[in-house]
């Protein structure tokens, strides 16, 4: 409660009023904030003196042999000695203080007025004021322990009041004092040596009573608790200080947070610059006050950060206050500042964050980051799909093998999430790459179904090269990942294994489509008169799967296995289709056709790089027994193709024989005779043919 000395008048106290009613007004007048003070607080103000006036008459004896020396007198005497003697021999605390102010004039028994008293607090006349009113307090007591107000306990209670607001007058001059030091770019040396000389005083004027020292009343002889209150007053500018840091809103700037964490730092770090070059200097040495401000300042941030933790923030903001929590606080860049050292200690600080509020933090950036790392993904698609599959880019050639950044990309996104959150604790790390690795499974489908739909939707030029080069890609991306992140992949492998089987049935697809206008032709007469060129399918198969090439091993191998197997698997599903007979003539002419397709297009998928020999003995087989006139031998070369592809079924040796023009009864004897040798025929030379290849109806009635 402050002293509104704006409700003292000049005027004269009206004739009618003794002095003792003129003095208790002007306390009235003095009291603040409005004047219905002593309505609310004299019933017990008054009780108390009631109780205490009772106490007193029974030790006015005691009180007697004292000493006849007036109690007010003897302690003006002696504090008056102990500012003198503070004057001639005290502590120099900082080299440019300036001595402290001199009292107006030597200190009487009598003391100031309330408003005299009052100025001198506002002037910053601590010492003097403080004099003043400890005077007042020492006269009060003694006119107490006298009996004075026995007949007027009504005045006691204002004078009492008097006192109180006076001191607490000077309690705010001291909070005002410390929350000012660092405001004021001016530090007013003199003024926190008087203050700290001031709680001194105080202390000691005050050192042999306690809360309860005077019965009926609390308002007397108590202790001020100045150097409490001084500490309060260090955690409120703390308090303020923290909050002035500039702090834009989201819509005014995005890295708003990231901005106002560094405006604090950096002006809270000029504070603690000042505190220990400049003011620690105006403090004894009990007062730890580079201690005191730290831990103030630590108390103050902490608080704001809660604050700050419970709002919505999104990924960004949550990585920028675990980042500067985890990282930037204790660094050189803020309490580790190399110029702070030694004063500023930070070892023995709490948490800046209680761990419910780290947890709860890193939780929330978890979570955020789920988001964020699928909208990465996204952009890698999104890019994909508008800058290379609609503008139809050619991709490059790294070692002859086609190159798309996709696996660097998806790397590079999971190397920032890890590496970011692993600098702030290994555990976030860990969480961190578990949520990565759970995206991408997540990731990779989506992405074969975008590009699955892309290629169906229009036969575009660069389908096969990116298809070669996202497969080389997903290969390079497993044992990146196994390298770098020392993850296990097997679930990923799995996904990558439907991808390409997935990948294959799609490229077979497109090449069936550009092939079977081609393969549909055989054995027509265009075909047998050789108005269709021989190398014509091989060349829209070459031309199709020349790609493959390109792709990584064994993959590419395995792929372009596939496509040979499918150009032969169509061909002879093309041949055993019932047609119409053919003299012999006709089906020499066929079979020299066949042979010579056979060759040309076993040759080219030889060349690029195909292994699948044991898929050309098959046309051949079928060619000869074609083109056989004698039956007798068409029976060994059946039973060489049942020995090479032991996967052929009764349905397909009798559609072949049908082809040749063979009768039911020979058909039927040939196959009889073969049909032992199948069954205890070996496996084969290279895996299975004739059981993917479907027989029409009409001929299994053979």
């Amino acid at each position: 409660m402050e002293l509104d000395t704006r409700s003292v008048t000049s005027e004269p106290a009206s004739p009618q009023k003794s002095p003792g009613e003129e003095k208790m007004e002007v306390a009235s007048e003095l009291s603040s904030p409005g004047t219905d003070w002593q309505s609310r607080d004299s019933g017990f103000f008054e009780r108390g003196i009631k109780t205490m006036l009772s106490i007193r008459k029974s030790k006015r004896s005691l009180k007697k042999e004292r000493g006849k020396e007036d109690t007010a007198t003897w302690n003006a005497k002696r504090l008056l000695q102990t500012l003198r003697s503070y004057e001639e021999s005290k502590p120099t605390t900082c080299n440019s203080v300036e001595k402290v102010v001199e009292l107006r004039e030597p200190i009487e028994a009598k003391p100031l007025s309330v408003m005299e008293i009052n100025e001198l607090i506002q002037k910053r006349q601590l010492l003097e004021a403080f004099a003043s009113i400890k005077l007042m307090e020492d006269e009060t007591i003694s006119e107490w322990d006298s009996e004075k107000y026995s007949d007027n306990p009504q005045e006691l209670v204002r004078k009492s009041k008097d006192v109180d607001l006076l001191y607490n007058s000077i309690t705010n001059a001291i909070k005002s004092i410390v929350e000012g030091t660092l405001e004021d770019p001016t530090l007013q040396h003199t003024m926190l040596t008087s203050m700290v000389t001031l709680i001194a005083l105080e202390e000691a004027a005050h050192s042999s009573t306690d809360n309860a020292a005077r019965p009926g009343s609390d308002l007397l002889g108590r202790p001020r608790k100045w150097r409490e209150q001084w500490r309060e007053a260090i955690n409120e500018s703390a308090r303020k200080r923290v909050l002035m840091a500039p702090m834009a809103s989201r819509e005014e700037a995005t890295s708003w947070l990231d901005l106002h964490l560094h405006f604090l730092q950096e002006h809270l770090k000029e504070d603690l610059l000042k505190i220990k070059s400049s003011v620690k200097k105006c403090y004894p040495e009990e007062y730890q006050v580079c201690d005191t401000y730290v831990e103030a300042f630590h108390n103050a941030i902490a608080s704001h950060l809660q604050e700050l933790s419970q709002g919505p923030l999104d990924f960004q903001e949550l990585y920028t206050l675990l980042n500067w929590v985890a990282n930037t606080y204790h660094s050189e860049f803020f309490l580790g500042h190399p110029e702070l050292k030694p004063e500023v200690k930070t070892e023995n600080l709490s948490l800046l964050l209680t761990p419910a509020d780290w947890d709860k933090l890193k939780n929330d950036y978890i979570a955020s980051a789920k988001e964020k790392i699928k909208s990465c993904f996204g952009n890698i698609l999104r890019l994909e799909v508008t800058e290379k599959w609609e503008k139809e880019v050619h991709l490059e050639e790294k070692e002859n093998l086609y190159h798309a950044s996709l696996s660097f990309d998806i790397q590079t996104i999971i190397g920032q999430f890890v590496k970011s959150s692993g600098a702030i604790s290994g555990s976030l790390e860990n969480k961190m790459l578990e949520l990565c690795m759970a995206e991408l499974l997540e990731f990779v489908p989506r992405f074969e179904q975008e590009f699955m739909a892309w290629s169906t939707a229009q036969d575009s030029p660069i389908f096969v090269p990116h298809l070669v080069a996202y497969i080389n890609s997903f290969h390079d991306l497993v044992s990146g990942l196994e390298t770098a992140f020392k993850v296990d992949t097997d679930e990923l492998q799995k996904i990558l294994a439907a991808l390409t089987r997935n990948f294959t049935n799609i490229f077979l697809t497109k090449l069936r489509t550009k092939t079977q206008p081609l393969l549909k032709k055989i054995l027509t007469k265009n075909w047998i008169l050789a108005t269709e060129r021989p190398e014509t399918l091989a060349s829209a198969v070459s031309q199709f799967s020349e790609h493959l090439q390109h792709m990584r091993e064994p993959l590419g191998q395995e792929f372009l296995h596939e496509v040979h197997k499918y150009v032969v698997k169509e061909y002879v599903t093309q041949i055993i289709k019932p047609r119409w007979k053919m003299n012999g003539d006709t089906r020499q002419q066929v079979s020299r056709k066949m042979s010579q397709e056979a060759a040309i297009i076993h040759n080219a998928l030889i060349d690029q790089g195909s292994k699948a020999d044991w898929l050309l003995p098959v046309i051949y087989h079928i060619a000869n027994i074609i083109g056989e006139k004698k039956k007798d031998k068409i029976k060994s070369y059946v039973k060489e193709l049942c020995q090479d592809y032991p996967d052929i079924r009764k349905e397909h040796i009798l559609a072949i024989l049908a082809l040749r023009g063979l009768g039911r009864t020979r058909r039927a004897a040939i196959f009889q005779q073969v049909c032992h040798a199948q069954e205890s025929s070996s496996e084969g030379k290279g895996g299975t043919l004739f059981a993917e290849i479907d027989v029409p109806v009409i001929c299994s009635c053979f």
